[in-house]
């Protein structure tokens, strides 16, 4: 038999023989499974990493805590509460000043606690405790240089864990790329 007349048979032997990693039909039809796996794979470690902080998970707690603070406002305002607030980005200084600041040390204590949430990022939060300097001003620094948009929250507390038992809040917004002063009043209207 001449090299040129080779038997069909042989081929398929040939094949058969191959380990399965080297098979054409092997890699034919997993292929696409296999890369279909890997960016699935992909995909669901970009949505568990990337997870908007936006959704809230306890609807019932967070209900409950919308009914405190609106109950804090209320005091604030009948205490006629309001806040000017300024950030110095470059020291990383808070100054704020309380007008019409109560003489009643548990309304007005040593410490205050400014919240600063970011609207998307939970992982950006700031909790600043400002020190009384003089009556009605405290001052505070940042912890990191803070871009964009922020929601802030006043309480007359220490510990986060408190701000259930905090007697009056304050609320307000900045835009750092607009300002660096804001207003803090209680949003009960």
């Amino acid at each position: 038999m001449s090299v040129l007349e080779q038997d069909p048979t042989t081929d398929l032997a040939d094949e058969a023989s191959k380990p399965w990693y080297r098979q054409f039909w092997f890699w034919f039809v997993f292929s696409p499974l296999i890369y279909i796996v890997i960016m699935c794979s992909v995909t669901v470690t970009i949505a568990l990493k990337g997870a908007d902080d936006v959704i809230i998970d306890n609807y019932y707690k967070e209900g409950r805590m919308i009914n405190q603070a609106l109950e804090q406002d209320k005091r604030a305002k009948a205490l006629g509460l309001t806040g000017d607030l300024s950030f110095d980005r470059t020291t990383g200084e808070i100054a704020l000043t309380i007008a019409n600041p109560p003489t009643d040390a548990t309304l007005m204590p040593e410490h205050l606690l400014l919240m600063m949430g970011h609207p998307v990022k939970a992982a950006k939060d700031q909790l600043i405790t400002l020190v009384a300097i003089a009556p009605g001003k405290y001052r505070g620094e940042l912890i990191t240089e803070p871009d964009y948009s922020w929601y802030l929250t006043l309480y007359p507390i220490k510990d986060i864990d408190l701000r259930k038992e905090a007697p009056w809040s304050l609320s307000g917004e900045i835009n750092f790329r607009a300002a660096e002063k804001t207003r803090l009043a209680p949003r009960v209207n």
